[in-house]
């Protein structure tokens, strides 16, 4: 399937908003110092950052990452949840594939840790390709927020998108999936693959 497209690393070389400037990345400790005076702001920031708050939080410590990105799951309604785990060897996941019946509506859950330090503006990615296909068929990104760390797992969900339909749309399609932020950090860069089926039980 690698031929069959670019690889992730050359599909978001060029993913770059010249426009758009983040603004400076602070730490929490920086993040906590200011506007001290300021009694609803404080608030906010104790809201905003919770455990952190009272220290660094830190859950696998031989980890240096701030972001460490856990699963991806698949959602459809009335149907078990499938799930990749992205923890291991990530280049293994393109063998994986989901089955996808046709015109069902689906979410993607993006399961992470935050940890050490807050992380902003994080933004999930993804690229679409059907095989054989040298263009995306797809492309959307959006926009997951910024977190602070917490010892719990945190998540985020995709609105509803539905699955193509029509005997022309069924086969084999190569996602790429990229989980950055406002800084541009890569948290994380993976390929996996699903099939669109006519039905479940194809």
């Amino acid at each position: 399937m690698s031929g069959d497209g670019p690889t992730p690393q050359e599909d978001f070389d060029h993913e770059t908003d010249s426009t758009y400037k983040p603004p400076p990345e602070k730490t929490i400790e920086e993040i906590l110092a200011t506007d001290q005076e300021d009694e609803s702001l404080r608030k906010y920031k104790q809201a905003l950052l919770g455990q952190a708050e009272s220290g660094t939080v830190i859950v696998e410590p031989d980890d240096p990452r701030k972001v460490i990105v856990k699963k991806l799951v698949l959602v459809v309604a009335d149907r078990p949840e499938v799930s990749l785990d992205l923890t291991g060897d990530i280049s293994k996941l393109k063998k994986e594939t989901f089955a996808i019946k046709e015109g069902i509506s689906y979410r993607i859950r993006i399961e992470f840790i935050v940890q050490r330090e807050i992380v902003h503006g994080l933004k999930y990615v993804q690229k679409t390709y059907k095989l054989g296909l040298p263009e995306p068929v797809d492309k959307m990104t959006h926009m997951v927020g910024s977190y602070a760390p917490k010892s719990e797992m945190q998540s985020y969900t995709t609105p509803p998108e539905d699955a193509p339909s029509g005997m022309m749309t069924r086969g084999n399609y190569t996602v790429h999936s990229l989980f950055t932020d406002d800084d541009k950090h890569e948290h994380l860069k993976w390929e996996w693959s699903f099939d669109i089926k006519k039905d479940w039980k194809d």
